[in-house]
């Protein structure tokens, strides 16, 4: 049986899901906060994630050892991520100790206290993830893609920002932020696993009821021009070439059909061993170890990306190989069998995610900060379950269209002899 989710709205503004299941024994408490890498400035990139990191490192009234003591001394974990359009963090604890969750994430929420030693000391390990990024070809094929399909705009910039805008942040700018973004209206409060529902609302509303309301951060959006750039290349001291090749689709506001039908184009043409592409160019021609695709969605456009790994000498038979595919997909509508299969793929998939209790946490939570609202998971199987040959076909021409393309290369370093 699918999870069953509700969604209410507490005086403040801030949403709140509740998806209870008698049928494990651990719970979850997550806050979805919309403050991610898109709603950034030039100047302070990379802020968000900052304050992720920063959320762990204490609060006015606990150490980050005290927090990390009282999640995890109880066999529970915690952890957090930032997107282009937000920021999460979560605990995850026997279902005994929901209380707990929900009052340390809270606290982290709204009382970090950005130490100024634990700042400097977080910042260089920024720093270094960075530079971890930058030593992994496939990162750097992926990190340039973006900023070659959203050209002038903070959504093709990296999540963690740069050397140049980290060492220009202090601990009151992102304690300023903090004060800007973390709003109710711009939060949603997810608690998944086995609880009691009325208790549950009571610790959230106690914890977050009395925040005062404010208004989500802006963004700037993706407009028609500047078009993607066609071409960007980087050199690195590597023994393959890197390739990532993308398209800007469109986004959340497109309707249902299209975005069920851009999933099913996706996973048949590279989200798995048996799609398309990994057949094509790994299996019958043997052209690269690894090859896959990513349909991502923002909220007024997003991206279609192919990536893999290819052999120095070998390149142009790839990619002459992966164009073929694309014609194909483009010419022909997929046969009966091969659309069942890939639409039960993504069926299956879905449904043995939603077993675990975290993923529950990440699937709702991101509905709603996306969407607005539950997307109720027998929904979203009847979507992809309704997508049609002709679909397929008609999201493959809107999304493999040359002008909204762009190629991203890493090869390797030429040196001198």
């Amino acid at each position: 049986m699918l999870p069953v989710a509700t969604l209410e709205t507490l005086d403040n503004g801030l949403k709140l899901v509740l998806v209870p299941d008698d049928h494990v024994e651990s719970a979850c408490f997550g806050l979805f906060v919309a403050s991610g890498s898109r709603h950034e400035g030039p100047s302070d990139a990379g802020i968000s994630h900052f304050i992720e990191h920063m959320l762990f490192k204490g609060t006015k009234k606990r150490t980050a050892l005290e927090i990390s003591q009282a999640i995890e001394g109880r066999g529970g974990n915690f952890n957090a991520y930032t997107s282009e359009e937000g920021t999460c963090f979560y605990a995850y604890l026997p279902c005994d100790y929901l209380a707990t969750a929900v009052d340390i994430i809270s606290d982290m929420y709204l009382h970090a206290a950005i130490p100024d030693a634990e700042f400097a000391r977080e910042r260089q390990v920024i720093l270094e993830e960075i530079k971890m990024y930058a030593d992994e070809p496939d990162s750097v094929a992926s990190e340039n893609l973006s900023r070659a399909l959203f050209p002038n705009n903070p959504l093709g910039l990296p999540i963690a920002g740069s050397a140049a805008t980290l060492d220009k942040m202090t601990p009151k700018c992102l304690r300023d932020y903090i004060r800007k973004a973390y709003v109710p209206s711009a939060t949603t409060a997810v608690v998944a696993g086995r609880f009691e529902p009325a208790a549950a609302r009571a610790l959230v509303e106690k914890a977050l009821g009395g925040l005062a309301e404010g208004n989500p951060l802006p963004f700037v959006p993706v407009k028609a021009r500047p078009r993607p750039v066609k071409e960007v290349r980087a050199e690195r001291d590597i023994q393959q070439v890197q390739l990532a090749l993308g398209f800007r689709t469109f986004g959340v506001r497109a309707p249902a059909w299209k975005k069920y039908a851009a999933n099913v184009f996706d996973a048949l043409m590279g989200r798995s061993m048996s799609s398309r592409l990994f057949q094509s160019v790994r299996e019958r021609r043997g052209l690269s170890y690894d090859i896959r695709s990513q349909i991502q969605f923002f909220e007024e456009t997003g991206g279609w990306a192919v990536t893999a790994g290819l052999a120095t000498d070998r390149v142009q038979q790839a990619v002459e190989t992966i164009e073929r595919e694309f014609a194909r997909i483009r010419a022909k509508r997929p046969g009966a069998a091969e659309l069942k299969r890939t639409k039960e793929y993504l069926v299956g998939n879905f449904r043995l995610g939603l077993e675990q209790v975290r993923a529950r946490l990440f699937y709702f939570g991101n509905c709603v900060q996306t969407y607005g609202r539950i997307l109720p998971p027998d929904e979203v199987v009847a979507g992809i379950a309704a997508v049609t040959a002709d679909d397929v076909l008609a999201i493959a021409n809107e999304i493999l269209d040359d002008a909204k393309k762009s190629v991203s290369w890493v090869t390797p370093r030429i040196t001198n002899p």
